[in-house]
């Protein structure tokens, strides 16, 4: 076995075999509950929570675990489009028409498009657009792109507590699902912003971040190179001059709903959670244990709680200011994410 080390951990290269060992040792800690969840259990699925600790078994196990039972809780495989209709009226996240050259669901996301205020109903339409956009993967692929648009975007648009429980949702329970997200046309002030979330990912999430700009030549040969011109929208360069049209978005919400509960099967009785609960012993970890690989919830309430401080900031001050300027919105420890995908 080799090993490798990469910004300050360990990441180690396995053969095909001792990555198969790993997997089979997590679903026997996962045991017969595993049976009943042939998607969320499955090898690859397994092998992405894995990647997503280190191919560290007791982490990884955890980790699923805990996905296990947010989906018992709540449900994501059956949120409709009637439930979420209203969040998409701007298409501030919508699952675009094309793919990438490599194939690649796209996930649009206009984040100065936010029409709504309530974090719970974003939560469930962020949720809704992730198992719409997997449900849509072609089968050798498992990841997505995001293309991140900042038409309308500036500082009201900012709620670094959505940001904490969007990220928190995306580690924990979508691990290894970003291929590549596109930072398009960020302005100026964005940059302050952006260092206040580099703390909410891990590294080498944070690289797969690319900030693109329409006016320069280097930027558009990036996006030549990732998509089909005459297929991506003009807003992102491309020559498709089609926009977001909400009805016809919601028909094919609509057709992919009739198909999802064949896609994802979570579909077992509330006993499962006693029997996770029984067996957490085999995979607890203190939290001092996990801090560095995503914090874990006995730390949520204080970071909670120091978000709510950050953003009253942020709403009180414009983010230019000399707080950013001095780098005193950096986040306390135990707020920071990591393995956002």
């Amino acid at each position: 076995m080799s090993f490798k080390k990469r910004e300050g951990t360990i990441e180690k290269a396995l053969t095909q075999e001792e990555q198969l060992l790993k997997i089979y040792e997590v679903r026997h800690m996962i045991g017969p509950i595993a049976d009943k969840l042939p998607a969320i259990c499955s090898e690859e699925s397994i092998a992405r929570y894995l990647r997503a600790r280190n191919w560290n078994t007791k982490k990884a196990g955890k980790m699923l675990k805990e996905t296990i039972k947010w989906r018992m809780e709540y449900k994501p495989e059956k949120i409709r489009w009637e439930n979420i209709a209203p969040e998409a009226e701007t298409g501030k996240i919508y699952k675009a028409n094309y793919v990438d050259k490599c194939g690649r669901t796209v996930l649009i996301m206009r984040p100065g498009f936010q029409n709504t205020n309530a974090v719970n109903g974003q939560i469930m339409y962020l949720v809704y657009c992730m198992e719409n956009a997997m449900l849509n993967l072609n089968s050798d692929q498992e990841q997505m792109v995001w293309l991140i648009d900042f038409q309308r975007w500036s500082s009201s648009s900012i709620s670094l507590k959505v940001t904490r429980e969007t990220a928190k949702v995306l580690q924990n329970h979508y691990p290894e699902r970003l291929g590549l997200g596109i930072l398009y046309n960020p302005p100026k002030i964005f940059e302050s912003f952006w260092t206040m979330v580099k703390p909410f990912l891990e590294p080498k999430t944070y690289k797969k971040m690319k900030f693109v700009y329409s006016d320069n030549p280097q930027s558009q040969k990036t996006m030549e190179d990732l998509f089909h011109m005459d297929k991506l929208e003009s807003a992102f360069g491309g020559k498709n001059s089609c926009g977001f049209d909400y009805q016809a978005y919601a028909q094919r919400m609509r057709e992919d709903d009739k198909k999802m509960s064949s896609f994802i099967d979570s579909g077992c009785s509330p006993s499962v959670i006693s029997e996770l609960q029984q067996s957490d012993a085999l995979t607890s970890d203190h939290c001092s244990e996990v801090s560095d690989e995503g914090g874990c919830s006995s730390c949520d309430e204080a970071a909670s709680s120091n978000l709510d401080v950050v953003d009253e900031k942020i709403q009180g001050q414009p983010l230019d200011s000399k707080d950013v300027a001095n780098g005193n919105t950096t986040l306390p420890k135990e707020m920071q994410m990591s393995e956002l995908a």
